[in-house]
């Protein structure tokens, strides 16, 4: 069974990122019949209805998160997408942007509507920064066809939207530190409370979402609430956009309706096509870099061995000790060939470059955990290291401002949890572990039950 198309659905569209053929096929309707048929607190409504989780990483409701909204009497309110796609593993959104760009302009206007916000900003990747022409380019667009501006379709609506490119920090992908680089200012995240929907952009309330999550709002106008919720299972509604790549044969975006199993998106053709050159399947990180890495056998399956689906609800089962995150849907595949050492020395050399070095645990946790990987890596490990790696993490998990610092730690954690050995091996067999990976091992193997 083909997977629902709701975002993807108009993608190979030749020439859809520019007005007309957005127009043509059903472009704007959704922000049309929002005006015209519907009140802001109805918008939210309908968002609420849907069941539409934050897709950033958090998977928060986001009809919730706009009901958090303060609205003191003239005081201006702001909507920010949060365009920061930074988390290694993750291009879904790029891809919206960059070739369905009017998607998400519609998709800012309707949410601007609902939160009574007049003005709303992209706040965009450093690195993407081919993007920010092609945004701009939509927004006149837009503008042009009297979709922004005063007075929005005659229902008394002024809207107007900016792109802001950042510097390159992952750490402004953090929704308070990218308001304070929105101002202007070194993008730290800021201690909450209080939150941004009482406090966020010059001190108004703002809403900060992410890119994925507005462009939702439209099929949800479109088709109405009830039906989004429809689709998916359970508090999983409606469609996901993910990133896969690694050792597969199809890396690329894939938009699935959350019902289909782990297994059958690797190994279907419809989806990632398998693993290459007929090689095994040992691990995978399900939801970008920062969520728990799994092998292959709680990757299929839960430890209590039932199927694991493409789910929030799913991938979570049986915490971190055995289950991991939907997160941003950064799907990342790894082989029999692959070393997990490595790897995870590569992640934390990642967020140690990256903390902007304003809690302690971080700053210093994240640059010991990678000397330390380095030298396990390196054949210069011993013994001890991992479980000074394994009291490191925990010392960092849970003390910070931020979540860069959990996002540091629960690689690692779950490297050694499932791993241990290879880290072990790689200790014991300083030498050879230069010259070969430690391969699949057991990661593959069936689960032994313990009912």
């Amino acid at each position: 069974m083909a997977s629902i198309k709701l975002l993807l659905a108009n993608d190979k569209v030749e020439g859809i990122r520019y007005y007309e053929a957005y127009r043509k096929n059903g472009g704007y309707t959704s922000l049309e019949k929002a005006l015209r048929s519907y009140t802001p607190d109805e918008v939210t409504e309908e968002v609420k209805k849907s069941g539409l989780r934050g897709r950033g990483g958090a998977g928060f409701p986001t009809g919730m998160k706009w009901s958090f909204l303060a609205k003191p009497e003239g005081i201006p309110r702001y909507l920010v997408c949060n365009a920061d796609e930074s988390e290694p593993g993750t291009f879904k959104d790029r891809y919206l942007m960059e070739f369905i760009p009017h998607l998400l302009v519609e998709g800012m206007i309707i949410s601007s509507y609902a939160l009574g916000a007049n003005t709303s900003y992209i706040y965009i990747r450093g690195e993407y920064a081919w993007i920010v022409e092609i945004l701009e380019q939509a927004i006149a667009e837009a503008k042009a066809n009297g979709w922004l501006g005063k007075n929005i379709l005659g229902k008394g609506f002024d809207h107007e939207i900016y792109v802001q490119r950042g510097a390159g920090a992952y750490i402004c992908g953090e929704e308070t530190a990218l308001l304070e680089s929105l101002e202007g200012k070194r993008g730290n995240p800021r201690i909450k409370p209080p939150f941004p929907a009482v406090k966020g952009l010059w001190g108004c309330p703002t809403v900060v979402n992410n890119v994925e999550t507005i462009a939702a709002v439209v099929p949800i106008i479109n088709n109405g609430g009830e039906e989004y919720a429809k689709i998916g299972v359970g508090r999983s509604t409606g469609t996901k956009l993910l990133s896969a790549c690694g050792n597969i044969n199809k890396p690329g975006i894939y938009e699935i309706d959350m019902t289909i199993s782990v297994e059958e998106f690797i190994f279907s053709d419809e989806y990632c096509g398998g693993i290459p050159n007929g090689k095994k399947l040992k691990a995978c990180i399900p939801g970008g870099s920062s969520v728990p890495i799994l092998p292959a056998n709680l990757l299929l399956k839960t430890a209590k061995g039932e199927t694991r689906y493409m789910n929030y609800e799913s991938l979570s089962e049986g915490g971190f000790e055995s289950g991991s995150m939907m997160g941003s849907g950064g799907f990342i595949v790894f082989d029999e060939d692959q070393c997990v050492v490595r790897h995870t020395m590569t992640l934390a050399h990642f967020y140690n470059h990256e903390s902007c070095g304003q809690c302690s645990p971080c700053r210093e946790g994240t640059g010991w955990m990678y000397k330390i990987l380095k030298s396990i890596e390196y054949g210069k490990g011993k013994m001890s290291d991992i479980d000074l790696l394994w009291d490191i993490q925990r010392k960092i998990e849970g003390n910070t401002i931020c979540p860069l610092g959990d996002a540091a730690a629960w690689p690692v954690a779950a490297a050694i949890r499932h791993f241990r050995d290879e880290f072990e091996w790689h200790v014991n067999n300083p030498e050879e572990c230069q010259k070969r990976n430690y391969g699949l091992a057991h990661y593959a193997d069936e689960l032994v039950l313990n009912v």
